[in-house]
């Protein structure tokens, strides 16, 4: 774990499954239960929840596109794009982030 703390592309990957999870939580739990039981409690604190990690995720992103030098249209938009689908964040980690975070030393 302190590998994944001890650097930025690291963290990006972290923030990238709580942003992942919190949309599959908000999608897959807190609309059916807002709209089946008619229980809107979840979807606001779980949308919160939500925006924040989908704002840190987007800024992080471009700040590690910046400081790794990634070419924005190659590496950084896929990234960013990434967190607008439900499982996306788990996708981009798999196919790029852990690449080049165990290319790391």
């Amino acid at each position: 774990m302190k590998r994944y703390i001890d650097s930025n592309i690291g963290r990006l990957r972290i923030l990238g499954f709580l942003e992942g999870a919190s949309l599959l939580i908000l999608l897959f739990l807190a609309v059916p239960v807002k709209y089946m039981l008619g229980n809107p409690i979840l979807v606001k604190w779980v949308g919160q929840i939500h925006g924040i990690l989908f704002i840190l995720f987007v800024i992080n992103a471009l700040k590690v596109g910046v400081e790794e030098k990634w070419v924005f249209s190659k590496i950084t938009w896929k990234v960013i794009l990434a967190s607008f689908f439900p499982f996306g964040t788990f996708y981009i980690d798999r196919k790029i982030l852990s690449i080049i975070h165990n290319t790391r030393p």
